[in-house]
């Protein structure tokens, strides 16, 4: 999966704060319990890490580092469908098809 600049920085922000880490964890756990259809747990788990990266990027000069020109939103669909792959619940195996 590729990821542009503003997720990669965002998640090597995570990979290096392990208290986020476990935060996000807890959260995207809970994203995907609460919702059945992984596309819209995907994009309200997209928005949530949109408000977490402009708010952060406040008191972080490494994602600070990635607005140069002034915040402007970006799309981190990517990143939340990596996340929910990393840290959501096992994807049941889909049932083969009878022959």
């Amino acid at each position: 999966m590729s990821l542009n600049k503003y997720e990669q920085g965002l998640f090597d922000y995570l990979d290096h704060h392990p208290e986020e880490r476990r935060h996000w964890q807890a959260k995207v756990f809970s994203v995907a319990a609460q919702m059945v259809d992984p596309g819209a747990a995907a994009r309200e788990l997209e928005r949530e890490l949109w408000d977490y990266l402009v708010e952060r990027s406040e008191h972080v000069a490494r994602l600070r580092e990635l607005h140069t020109g002034g915040v402007r939103r970006v799309s981190l669909l990517n990143l939340s469908e990596y996340l929910l792959r990393m840290f959501g619940p096992p994807v049941r195996p889909r049932k083969p098809t009878p022959s």
